[in-house]
């Protein structure tokens, strides 16, 4: 049973960490596997529940953090050049020196036997991993990510949490002749002293053009968002769409707004229509979010939901839907370009989690954009989110 009371409350982290690596040990049972060689930073950290802190892409890729899951062991191993991000229950025969596996993958090689799910590869493991059976190892970790225990819920929530409460210091801040990086300064430096664990994106405030043409070339030929941060001053009259995300405990905020520049923000009618039109496809998307509906059951009810004539409520390059939970964006993903039958094979069951973030664009009059999270529970859903629309509504 999932209620949405049981979203509520903090998460036991130990039992978190022990529902994880059963579910990855079933899954290796499952599909046959003798381990799991994981490289991946969220992936070592859904296994591991080990923490590693932020640093530079070259410093993430030299001291990598790797997990090694073999069938049958009651623990994880782990390969950490960061002690202290160890947790307290792992035993100490099990933690071990860092690998290196972009210079000498040489020991991994040692490692594993048999039938291994690996997530990456780096060059120097290729000559290394010669006579094991690789398969890819999105096989399991897909299926035991797309639904969460009620502890994951509660760390998403939680990280949602954080950031909203931020933003209510960050938005006021978003007026005429404010530097766009003082808006990223003061938010990263908030979700810190209220508590969150990491940041998992850049904070994005990226300023819309009226015309897609007048944006950045892309090659899709789309609306461009998002796009690097800049340190742009803020003028009146901006549409700023906001795209930031926080981690709790490993797990990630999605935070997603369109906000206006102005002394009073004041929507103008065809803004105020934009947002009303936003409104209008998210509820329809709820109406049918219930253990059972299919990916494609949503994507039908948000285009239903704007009849006459406009374009799909989304855009093509991005997706209606995606999850949340140790990466930003994971499964389910609904709407993207794969098709309407990928969204019909995806079945929402309790634990999914739904970032819904349609889109409504009007070329020449720009386009609202935000994003709603909500969890699949036993009789419907649960929101995650629960910050304004300010200046819409």
């Amino acid at each position: 049973m999932l209620r949405a009371d049981d979203t509520i409350g903090p998460p036991d982290l130990a039992r978190m960490r022990r529902e994880r690596y059963g579910r990855l040990q079933d899954q290796l049972a499952a599909q046959g596997l003798d381990a799991l060689l994981l490289l991946g930073g969220s992936n070592v950290e859904y296994a591991t529940g080990a923490r590693v802190p932020a640093c530079d892409a070259g410093r993430a890729a030299m001291f990598r953090t790797v997990a090694l899951v073999r069938a049958n062991d009651p623990f994880p191993h782990l390969f950490a050049a960061y002690p202290e991000g160890v947790p307290e229950e792992l035993p100490a025969d099990h933690v071990h020196p860092p690998l290196w596996p972009e210079i000498d993958a040489g020991p991994i090689g040692k490692l594993i036997r048999g039938r291994v799910g690996l997530d990456e590869y780096t060059g120097a493991m290729w000559a290394a991993v010669s006579g094991v059976e690789v398969v890819d190892a999105s096989t399991v970790m897909g299926r035991v990510k797309i639904t969460k225990t009620v502890d994951e819920l509660r760390c998403i929530r939680m990280a949602q949490h954080l950031n909203e409460l931020a933003m209510t210091d960050v938005q006021p801040m978003a007026r005429p002749g404010v530097r766009s990086a003082e808006l990223t300064g003061r938010l990263l430096r908030r979700v810190l002293e209220l508590g969150a664990t990491g940041n998992a994106i850049d904070p994005i405030w990226q300023v819309m053009p009226a015309r897609i043409g007048e944006g950045p070339w892309t090659v899709h030929g789309d609306v461009a968002f998002p796009t690097a941060p800049r340190d742009r001053i803020l003028r009146d009259g901006d549409i700023i769409w906001v795209d930031t995300g926080v981690l709790y405990n490993g797990y990630a905020s999605d935070f997603g707004r369109t906000w206006l520049v102005g002394l009073p923000p004041k929507p103008t009618s065809r803004q105020a229509d934009q947002f009303a039109r936003w409104r209008a496809v998210v509820d329809a998307v709820l109406a049918v979010v219930k253990p059972g509906a299919t990916g494609g059951d949503l994507t039908r009810a948000a285009i239903a939901a704007l009849p006459g004539g406009h374009r799909k409520p989304w855009l093509d390059h991005f997706y209606l839907i995606h999850g949340v939970g140790t990466d930003s964006a994971e499964m389910p993903l609904i709407g993207t370009d794969i098709g309407p039958a990928f969204d019909d094979s995806i079945v929402l069951a309790p634990g999914m989690v739904l970032v819904i973030e349609p889109v409504i664009w009007d070329d020449g009059d720009g386009g609202y954009r935000s994003e709603d999270i909500v969890a699949v529970t036993d009789d419907g859903w649960v929101a995650l989110s629960d910050y304004s629309y300010e200046p819409f509504a």
